[in-house]
């Protein structure tokens, strides 16, 4: 399954969420529940993946936990907040770049309609 496949179910199931709860919980509630929707559909999840930085050829260690990684391949960053900003899009490329990943999916919950709260990031796709 591809990227671009992948994102469509990511999407999809975030709006079911949405759809149901609306904004106004934690971040870490809608990792959960995100969690468990991708998981009924038969799609490889990992949950707070620990990212490490190798740097100069030496591996410094966990810098970050990815929030999910589906199919080995998309990265899952969620917020739950007023607004999302410039540093959160920039977070999520560096990750893709260490993970060789190359796409992202940006979601904050907390927006009134989801599809306003979602960013696609890309890294070589």
């Amino acid at each position: 399954m591809d990227e671009n496949s992948i994102a469509q179910i990511i999407v999809d199931k975030c709006y079911k969420i949405h759809n149901k709860l609306g904004p106004g919980l934690l971040e870490s509630m809608y990792e959960d529940l995100l969690f468990y929707e991708l998981g009924k559909s038969s799609l490889l999840c990992e949950k707070q993946v620990p990212l490490n930085v190798k740097y100069d050829g030496i591996d410094f260690g966990v810098a970050y936990r990815a929030d999910i990684i589906v199919e080995k391949s998309v990265i899952i960053e969620l917020k739950s907040v007023e607004t999302v900003l410039p540093i959160h899009k920039k977070q999520l490329l560096t990750y893709l770049k260490l993970t060789g990943c190359k796409l992202g999916l940006l979601i904050n919950f907390n927006e009134v309609l989801i599809k306003n709260g979602i960013t696609r990031i890309v890294n070589n796709l």
